[in-house]
């Protein structure tokens, strides 16, 4: 819960800097992020030297999937639609990881029976549709939307989901095979892995936009105050200690569970991004997100069953 809560940040981030290109808010992120844990290291020193090369190449591959281009594809997706699609497009990663956590995963977590799990995800996945359906027509109606910008940052948003979908499960993968390592470490490890990754990023915004010609004021923008701290918020809060927070819980839940509770992070993006705009939610949302919470909490009650390894014939 408090892992969605700060994911939910990173929502509403890209709403406040709507001039800022979104891959120079995504490099921007996570090169604070990795900043940010350059001091962090010192306190999970040893725990860090005692990482291999293959940790760290796991390690990598998380920040870069999980980090660098899951924000990308979001932040992009977000500028394009206003914030509330992006969010509950978003949102159907707790109805995917569950299922694909639950086949993937079921010799080593247990398997949550399914005639109990379906009704959890048909709930959450009436609330997306119904907050999707109060957002879509309120686009349809709007004379100054681009129909257009708004069905590629709904095709932005699902290639976000699919990122997301991977990077849970992998992590987890990690976790639950060392689950004597500190998730404290493994996240500064991640933020560490991102740092180069986002660097290289960084200078090559900076470097495409010198040779477009584009006006933009590099490097910081035209609000650079704003800018940096915003960057440095989202970095800290969101990337550092949200994902302490999803490492110390994918190390003691099944994934198939831990995947139903990122709906907290959809929750909370609707309520920052309600908040920015400064509206009500319409009441087609409002049931939409009372669907989602009653989902989570029949889901939460569904508890798995261990897999029983079939007996070799011979």
């Amino acid at each position: 819960m408090a892992a969605g809560a700060l994911w939910g940040l990173v929502f509403v981030a890209p709403l406040m800097l709507p001039e800022y290109p979104a891959a120079l808010q995504s490099v921007a992120r996570y090169l604070a992020f990795g900043l940010i844990c350059l001091p962090l290291a010192w306190f999970d020193r040893r725990e860090l030297r005692s990482l291999s090369r293959a940790d760290w190449r796991h390690a990598l591959k998380l920040a870069f999937v999980g980090n660098l281009l899951y924000y990308l594809l979001l932040a992009s997706s977000i500028q394009r639609t206003g914030g509330p699609l992006s969010t509950v497009i978003i949102g159907t990663l707790p109805v995917v990881i569950a299922i694909v956590a639950n086949r993937r995963n079921a010799e080593r977590d247990g398997r949550l029976p399914w005639r109990r799990l379906w009704p959890a995800l048909a709930l959450i996945a009436l609330g997306i549709a119904l907050v999707n359906r109060t957002e879509l027509q309120a686009v349809l109606a709007d004379p100054a939307r681009d129909v257009g910008a708004y069905t590629l940052g709904a095709l932005l948003a699902v290639g976000a989901v699919a990122c997301w979908t991977w990077y849970p499960l992998h992590n987890a993968d990690w976790l639950r095979a060392h689950p004597d390592r500190s998730p404290r470490a493994w996240s500064t490890a991640q933020g560490l892995a991102t740092l180069p990754l986002a660097a290289i990023g960084y200078a090559l915004v900076w470097g495409l936009d010198a040779v477009r010609g584009d006006p933009f004021a590099m490097p910081f923008g035209p609000r650079p105050a704003v800018f940096i701290g915003l960057m440095v918020s989202v970095g800290l809060l969101a990337s550092w200690l949200g994902t302490l927070c999803w490492n110390a819980a994918s190390q003691r839940l099944p994934t198939a569970l831990a995947g139903q509770l990122i709906v907290f992070e959809t929750l909370a993006a609707l309520l920052y991004a309600y908040l920015w705009r400064g509206e009500w939610p319409a009441p087609l949302s409002l049931l939409g997100i009372g669907a989602l919470v009653a989902g989570v909490l029949w889901g939460v009650r569904v508890r798995p069953e261990p897999v029983i390894a079939q007996a070799h014939p011979d």
